[in-house]
């Protein structure tokens, strides 16, 4: 048997995916290949280094900085690896007239966490999925340095600016891929771990206001292509959905992603859910 763990994108729903982590690693399933779109590719390549128990403090440590950050903390916003002060990031959209937050801090700490590794060099497998630009094409890392493919998978349109790596520019994962299960079983995986924010059960409704109408078409894109792609799994591929716990009812808010308020909460509900999942589904 052969299992993977697909992480998906969502922002910073994508602290539910520690407590999925946490649940699974207790339980004792280890992956043998992870796949990671936009922060499931930041917290994929973690587990793929440190596919221990140990990983799951240092995702929190991550996770805590950014919450501390947006509850106005003053040493945490120092330490902030998400977002910016308003004005800083009014300042920088109106210089740059692509992005609101710099990519720094983020880089500066996930380089912290993994230093100059590669992807030869992990604990397991992981393969990284980044939206080319010039190529209008999905791009799967699997080779290089780790923090270069995961800043292009996690550069957010609008938030963060694109990802140079090697000659080529490159956008969020989640545009193209942003939960990658298919690629999962095309690699050879015949037990698909799927760790997800919750998106998939909040409903949609039509948008009512301009702005509304790129993120739900963006939305209905999305998971019409995981729904397929889950219906399309060969009969013998097991495939578990984690379950998400704590956040929006509904998928409508113009926070849903960037929101981390409360971060600590989702991540132990998201937890303590998956955990009874595992006991029902893997006794």
């Amino acid at each position: 048997m052969t299992t993977a763990f697909v992480l998906g994108g969502g922002g910073a729903l994508g602290a539910v995916e520690v407590g999925m982590l946490r649940a699974l690693l207790e339980h004792g399933v280890r992956p043998d290949l992870v796949l990671g779109t936009s922060v499931g590719a930041l917290n994929g390549a973690l587990v793929a280094r440190e596919p221990t128990l140990d990983v799951v403090e240092h995702l929190t440590g991550l996770w805590q900085a950014a919450a501390g950050a947006a509850s106005g903390v003053r040493r945490a916003r120092e330490e902030a690896v998400f977002g910016d002060r308003p004005l800083r990031s009014v300042r920088r959209a109106v210089a740059s007239g692509t992005h609101l937050w710099s990519a720094g801090p983020l880089e500066r700490r996930l380089r912290a966490e993994l230093g100059e590794v590669t992807f030869a060099e992990l604990a397991v497998p992981l393969q990284v999925c980044a939206a080319s630009i010039e190529r209008a094409a999905e791009h799967w890392f699997d080779s290089g340095p780790v923090v270069d493919a995961v800043m292009a998978s996690a550069a957010v349109p609008g938030l963060l600016p694109p990802a140079r790596v090697g000659g080529e520019h490159f956008l969020d994962g989640g545009i193209v891929n942003s939960v990658p299960l298919a690629r999962a079983h095309q690699l050879g995986a015949t037990r698909v771990f799927v760790l997800q924010v919750g998106r998939f059960d909040r409903p949609l409704r039509p948008p009512r206001r301009p702005w509304e109408v790129a993120r739900v078409s963006f939305e209905v894109a999305r998971r019409h292509r995981f729904t397929r792609e889950l219906a399309e799994l060969p009969a013998g591929v097991e495939a578990h959905v984690l379950p998400a716990r704590g956040t929006s009812s509904r998928d409508d808010g113009l926070r849903a992603g960037s929101d981390f308020r409360d971060v600590e909460t989702r991540v132990q509900l998201t937890y303590e859910a998956s955990r009874d999942y595992l006991r029902e589904h893997l006794p």
